[in-house]
């Protein structure tokens, strides 16, 4: 099943692009999958919110939580380097991604149906405000979980295509081997090298390396999200993306 869930989510991805009126190209994803009673869950709790969602608050017999990453083509990323704003390629990605995973997540629901099983869908940014800037089902937290990627010293998950994408997130009652989580860093930085290239590409002091300032990133992606506010929810920054060692790959492994 686990190839079988995979090839549903590549294949949509690739026919998505050549049906669907879109600016946005992506590279093939990577997909993984967490045992939706997996311990780390309970964690989540405290690295965090209170608050966050388990997988049984979505499904109460749910077995698995599958996992992906769309990775962005590199022009994509490569438009959004240098500067104060963010590119409008950069922005209408972001905008087209989230409705691809919508989309997404809806035709891997029906698909799973057909076999006999079933899905539940989650929401992208759940109970996420200005006030508190974090959402209850944390989408980098659970691919984490599920052994997509590490987090690197921007707070973004690398995972072995890079940083620059967007993860979904679904689960199900289908059981499915999880996929095991690598051991070793993939940030540069965390590894104990000479990298610090995302701080020096954060343009509104959001990142230092002992702490990430959360509202001052929210700021500059507000600023972002009015700049862009005729292609719809666009808080969008990814400066400290692009332009660094894990854009596109896990450095660590080159």
């Amino acid at each position: 099943m686990r190839d079988k869930v995979q090839s549903i989510i590549k294949n949509y991805v690739r026919n998505y692009e050549s049906v669907g009126k879109v600016e946005t190209r992506w590279k093939e994803p990577i997909v993984a999958f967490a045992d939706a009673r997996d311990p780390m869950f309970n964690m989540l709790k405290e690295v965090v919110a209170p608050s966050h969602a388990l997988p049984r608050d979505f499904m109460a017999d749910g077995k698995t939580v599958i996992s992906y990453f769309l990775p962005f083509e590199n022009y994509i990323p490569d438009s959004n380097i240098g500067g104060r704003k963010s590119s409008k390629t950069w922005a209408v990605a972001y905008v087209e991604t989230n409705t691809l995973i919508a989309s997404l997540n809806f035709h891997i629901k029906k698909e799973i149906e057909k076999l006999g099983y079933k899905a539940e869908l989650i929401p992208m940014a759940l109970s996420f405000t200005p006030e508190n800037l974090k959402s209850d089902w944390s989408q980098r937290h659970v691919a984490y979980i599920a052994g997509l990627g590490k987090f690197g010293l921007n707070n973004m998950l690398i995972t072995e295509k890079g940083c620059c994408g967007r993860v979904g997130t679904i689960i199900t009652d289908l059981e499915i081997e999880p996929t095991k989580r690598n051991q070793g860093e993939y940030c540069l930085y965390k590894a104990g090298k000479n990298c610090t290239r995302c701080i020096e590409s954060c343009i509104n002091d959001a990142l230092t390396e002992e702490k990430f300032y959360r509202d001052r990133c929210y700021e500059m992606c507000s600023e972002n999200g009015e700049r862009y506010k005729d292609l719809g929810s666009c808080e969008v920054c990814g400066k400290c993306l692009v332009g660094v060692p894990c854009s596109f790959v896990n450095p660590m492994k080159n």
